[in-house]
């Protein structure tokens, strides 16, 4: 039989999503093969402490390239569920099914993070001094669980609500002076604040992480309705994101959570990331609106060459799971005492090609299965 296999098969405007969904799946790897294989990987932007600084470019570029992949998951995720709703709907379907569906769906990626997740982080190089860590399929999976109670609001409120979420990230954190002095109640850790202590850290708190789902969730409705128009005004979109990603660093002041660290371009660039600032935001998003709208087109005319990032796209979740072990394993067998970053890069390499069939594989075992949403939402 001709033609890609049924596992891939889905209309051309969904194939974008799923080529923005690899892409950034492939970031992700680079920046977690730089953990546990470089063992050079950043501290962490966070709103207070020390902020990571960098005196080279590549370690810098390595870093910047995979902060596109956290905002694209929460936000494809939204985009995901809101295909899946509408086609589940015009099934037949009724609206307590479908939430219940990413009620439970949400509860399995709580439990994973807890469970599997962890136990990966453990194999981190020097130890792992964590009792429990919050991290990003948590929240992940507690915004799905939010914004299924969401889905069924007009675009327009949606858009509204996630840019109250955004502005109101920015105005609850408090001074990064005062990082060392706040102390934080399980609640905060877990929805508000990137903080915590041994006992209890969470990198991935949900609500400064909701906003994005919540946008993907318009997008994804005006997705169903004029897919070309979508994406076309969704890439203008993206260039006034960037561009006011521009205005907001140079001014230094609101958006930003803390200053930049000095005057060079790096600084300028090295924006917080936990919780997500307004500027890391518009500059993330920007990118990845501008790549989805770009994906778009080629899928029109050349859709075979996003055909190796659509294989990852479709299984984002078993990809995950089973990355973070293959990495860890290359690190502890090859590089135990680190590395640098271009050594690294073969690794990262190595690790994308054993994981392309498995996901192949994968991804037409599953489309054995009953048919369900033509595009996966995590």
């Amino acid at each position: 039989m001709d033609g890609p296999p049924r596992a891939l098969e889905a209309p051309r405007r969904l194939q974008a999503v799923d080529a923005l969904r690899g892409l950034i799946i492939i970031l992700m790897a680079l920046d977690h093969a730089n953990h546990f294989v470089a063992q050079k990987h950043s501290p962490g932007e966070y709103w207070g402490g020390a902020f990571p600084a960098y005196s080279e470019t590549l370690p810098f570029l390595t870093r910047l390239v995979t902060h596109l992949a956290a905002p694209g998951f929460f936000f494809l995720m939204g985009v995901g569920m809101a295909l899946y709703a509408t086609g589940r709907a015009q099934a037949g379907q009724n609206r307590w099914r479908i939430m219940s569906h990413f009620w439970i769906r949400g509860a399995l990626l709580i439990a994973l993070q807890f469970l599997v997740i962890n136990r990966a982080w453990e194999l981190s190089p020097g130890g792992w001094g964590l009792n429990i860590y919050v991290g990003v399929l948590f929240a992940l999976g507690g915004a799905m669980i939010i914004s299924s109670l969401l889905i069924w609001l007009k675009p327009g409120y949606l858009i509204l609500l996630a840019g109250l979420l955004l502005i109101g990230t920015e105005m609850i954190h408090p001074n990064p002076a005062v990082w060392n002095q706040v102390n934080l109640t399980v609640f905060e850790r877990l929805f508000i604040h990137p903080a915590g202590d041994l006992n209890l850290w969470s990198n991935y708190p949900i609500l400064p992480w909701l906003e994005l789902a919540v946008l993907g969730l318009a997008y994804g409705i005006w997705l169903t309705r004029e897919p070309e128009r979508t994406y076309r005004w969704g890439a203008i979109v993206g260039v006034g994101f960037l561009v006011l990603f521009v205005l907001l660093r140079a001014a230094d002041g609101f958006g930003n959570i803390r200053p930049a660290a000095g005057s060079s371009w790096i600084d300028f660039l090295n924006v917080v990331k936990y919780p997500p600032s307004l500027t890391f935001t518009f500059l993330t998003m920007g990118v990845n609106l501008i790549a989805l709208g770009l994906f778009s087109r080629i899928a029109e005319k050349r859709a075979m060459l996003l055909r190796p990032l659509v294989v990852y796209g479709r299984t984002p979740l078993f990809f995950y799971l089973v990355h973070l072990f293959l990495y860890a394993a290359l690190g502890h067998l090859f590089t135990p005492h680190g590395t640098s970053i271009p050594r690294m890069i073969p690794y990262w390499i190595l690790g994308l090609l054993i994981l392309y069939p498995l996901c192949l594989w994968f991804a037409r075992a599953r489309s054995s299965r009953p048919a369900g949403s033509p595009v996966r939402y995590l």
